[in-house]
Formats: C-alpha cells, sequence, structure tokens
C-alpha cells in the first residue's frame, strides 16, 4: 500500500509540474531567453570575421551582423556546410554580404594559411569573434598535439588572434570577442597537465578551456591598451546547440529541458552587443552574460595565472607576442 501511494505521489507531483510548465510557458521562456541586444548600430562597411559560424550561435551572430550591413567572413572548418550556412542567410537576408573561408582550429598550419590568405585579400578588419568551440569530446588530440578542448578553444583562437592583430590595429576602433562560458567557473589551469595526459574528464578539459579564454581576454585588453582594439569574454547561456553531440547525458538533458533553454538566437544575443554596443566602445577586459557585465570566478581575474598561462600559449605555438 505504501508503495502504491508512493507511486500516485509522484505521479500527482509529474502532474502538478507538468500543468504548472504549461500554464507558465510564455514566461518560463521569456525568462529563458535572457537579455538581448538593443542597439541599433549599423555595420556599413566594417568586416567581421567569425569563427565556427556555420551552426549555432556563430551562423545567428553572422545573420544578424550582415543585416546590419557587415561584410561577414564565416571561417569554418566544414566548408560545405558553412555554404549551406551561408545560403540560408542570404535567404533570410539577400543583401548579406557573407563569405566562406576554410579554417581548422585544430591545425596550425590551417590557421596559418587562413591568416596568410587573408592578410593578402583584405585590408581592414573591424571586429574578430573567436565563436568555434569543441565541448566534452572524447580525448583526442590537434594535429600539432594538443588536447583537443584547450587546443580547438583556446591555443587555435590565441594562434588566429595573434597573427590578425596588426590588421585589427590598423583598422581601428575595432573588437574582439571571445566566446567563453559560464563553465570557467568550474575550471583550473592545471599547468603540470594542460593536455590531460596524466588524467583526462571531457568536462573538466571543457572547463578548464573555457577558463583559458576568459584569462586570455583579460590579459590580451591589458597589452591593447592604448590602441583602440578593446576585447572582452562572454558567456552566451545555455543554449539549445549541437555542441553536446559528444554527450548523451548532455544531450538528453538538453531535449528534455529545452523550454528552459536558450535558442542559438538568444544565445547570440551577447556576442553581437559586444561587437557593437556604442557604450562598449572603450571597455575592454570584460566579462559579460545576458547583454550586461558577469561574474568572474577568482581564478579567471588572477593576473599573475593569466601572464603565465599568455607566457605557455606562446611557447607552445612558437611565437613571440609583445
Amino acid at each position: 500500500i505504501l508503495g502504491v501511494m508512493l507511486l500516485l505521489m509522484i505521479a500527482a507531483g509529474l502532474g502538478l509540474v507538468t500543468l504548472l510548465v504549461v500554464f507558465f510557458k510564455p514566461q518560463i521562456r521569456q525568462y529563458g531567453a535572457g537579455g538581448v541586444c538593443q542597439s541599433a548600430a549599423t555595420l556599413n562597411g566594417k568586416t567581421v570575421l567569425i569563427t565556427g559560424a556555420n551552426t549555432g550561435i556563430g551562423k545567428e551572430t553572422a545573420l544578424d551582423l550582415a543585416r546590419r550591413g557587415a561584410r561577414v567572413i564565416m571561417a569554418c572548418r566544414d566548408v560545405d556546410k558553412g555554404e549551406e550556412a551561408a545560403a540560408g542567410i542570404r535567404g533570410a537576408y539577400p543583401p548579406a554580404l557573407v563569405e566562406v573561408r576554410e579554417l581548422d582550429l585544430a591545425d596550425t598550419c590551417s590557421i596559418r594559411a587562413f591568416a596568410e590568405t587573408l592578410l593578402r585579400e583584405i585590408n581592414q578588419l573591424h571586429v574578430l569573434i573567436n565563436n568555434a568551440g569543441v565541448m566534452m569530446c572524447p580525448y583526442t588530440k590537434t594535429v600539432d598535439g594538443f588536447e583537443m578542448h584547450i587546443g580547438v578553444n583556446h591555443l587555435g583562437h590565441f594562434l588566429l588572434t595573434h597573427l590578425l592583430i596588426g590588421l585589427l590595429k590598423r583598422s581601428a576602433p575595432a573588437r574582439i570577442v571571445v566566446v567563453s562560458s559560464l563553465a570557467h567557473n568550474f575550471g583550473w589551469i592545471r599547468f603540470h597537465d594542460l593536455h590531460s595526459q596524466g588524467s583526462y574528464n571531457s568536462g573538466l578539459a571543457y572547463c578548464q578551456s573555457k577558463l583559458a579564454n576568459v584569462l586570455f581576454a583579460r590579459e590580451l585588453a591589458r597589452r591593447l591598451r592604448g590602441t583602440e582594439v578593446t576585447v572582452n569574454s562572454v558567456h552566451p547561456g545555455t543554449v539549445n546547440s549541437d555542441l553536446t553531440r559528444h554527450s548523451t547525458l548532455m544531450t538528453i538533458f538538453f531535449t528534455v529541458f529545452a523550454m528552459f533553454l536558450k535558442t542559438p538566437r538568444e544565445g547570440a544575443q551577447t556576442s553581437i552587443y559586444c561587437a557593437l554596443a556604442e557604450e562598449l566602445h572603450a571597455i575592454s577586459g570584460k566579462h559579460f552574460s545576458d547583454c550586461a557585465p558577469a561574474f568572474v570566478a577568482p581564478q579567471g581575474r588572477s593576473e599573475e595565472t593569466a601572464r603565465r598561462l599568455w607566457e605557455v600559449s606562446c611557447e607552445l605555438l612558437g611565437v613571440e607576442w609583445d
């Protein structure tokens, strides 16, 4: 009898929760959507580069900035998917100036080739959005032997930014947006085992890479003072995208709780905000979420860790960056 009563109570509870969710669905969706970029700024004559722009928030960011008149360069590992995304953007906004270029952030040779071609063919770059990323993938290494999360999410973008920083300075005022995550709160830079060779946990590796994004943005901002090139990091929110494809558990969770998650368009709002909002023209080295300043974990505010990570990154990539 007690077992039956318990089952009835559970069923009643689930039924009540379902009714509440259905009844308050508009409010839940509004809350889940988060902040919206209210800026009416246009980007006519401006050039924007977005990595990982073939899907998710990258594609939505590209569409929004193209609508505002920007020439948008979509840097994608899979050119076919990139062209498909670009066609979709042109379908939604026929005047869109979007172009697709191949960039594999897991291969420094690809990054260097991409930058070399870009520098030869364009003479201005006003916005760089380091958006591409991998999440919770099985243990794999990049072409250069880096653990995939730290290699793509941090080192790949570190090298790309290094190669393009001169062009950004010449195009000033210019902005750099680094897409990080709330997950940086749970990350630590494991200098003794940066590539997780001693032990590997996909979730912790992802968190480490997202913390690296925050530290990179803060240290780069410090080094760019006085150049009219700003850099800020963003947490896009919990977005229902294909980024969870490597985790069955996360995929199930995102499917069940989809109503509470952001759509890619909603997740793109903070990247868009940091790319063009007039009030941020002189703001650099900060972290944003929902189009507003956001909390940064103590380990993400450590100047010593940021400088050490910078030095280690330069050493691993074989670059010198004053």
